[in-house]
């Protein structure tokens, strides 16, 4: 599940990504084969931490896999 962090809230992808120019026609961000295409990889600060990404419009998006 992809989630968008911001000022320590999580924040759905429905409300920033169905305006954003680089989503799908679904409005999704462009998530294919453990790549966010509309963004780039973030180095862990803590291996505990989920994957980390940047979008092309400056959110950070995390990428929290389920148990």
């Amino acid at each position: 599940m992809l989630v968008i962090l911001q000022d320590n809230q999580i924040v759905p992808l429905d409300q920033v990504c169905q305006g954003c120019l680089m989503a799908d026609q679904q409005g999704q961000p462009r998530w294919n084969q453990g790549r966010l295409r509309c963004g780039r990889a973030l180095s862990p600060l803590v291996d505990a931490m989920p994957e980390q990404f940047e979008c092309q419009m400056g959110f950070r998006i995390a990428h929290i896999r389920d148990q």
